[in-house]
């Protein structure tokens, strides 16, 4: 029973971690500015979703590793649709 949970948590978590670190290759890679405590809260929060993404689809334990990655990509992608941008409107001459 504890098997069938905490193998598959862990391998989402696995997929979580992996795809922060791939976030920090690529932030080395095009030479920007890493802010190390927003990559640690990242990395904390992709693992957290790593394992409760890794628990729901624990179908194959592939799948659960998987899942932990997609799902952090899946919440970047709501994230940045939602982000608010400034917009900037000119008043209209009298």
């Amino acid at each position: 029973m504890a098997s069938e949970i905490l193998l598959p948590a862990v391998l989402g978590g696995v997929g979580g971690l992996t795809r922060g670190f791939i976030g920090l290759l690529k932030a080395l890679s095009l030479r920007r500015k890493i802010l190390w405590n927003y990559y640690l809260i990242t990395v904390i929060v992709a693992a957290v979703i790593g394992v409760f993404t890794g628990i729901i689809f624990n179908f194959d334990y592939r799948l659960s590793l998987l899942a932990g990655y997609a799902g952090t990509d899946i919440l970047e992608g709501i994230y940045k649709s939602f982000k608010v941008e400034k917009v900037y409107v000119s008043r209209a001459k009298r």
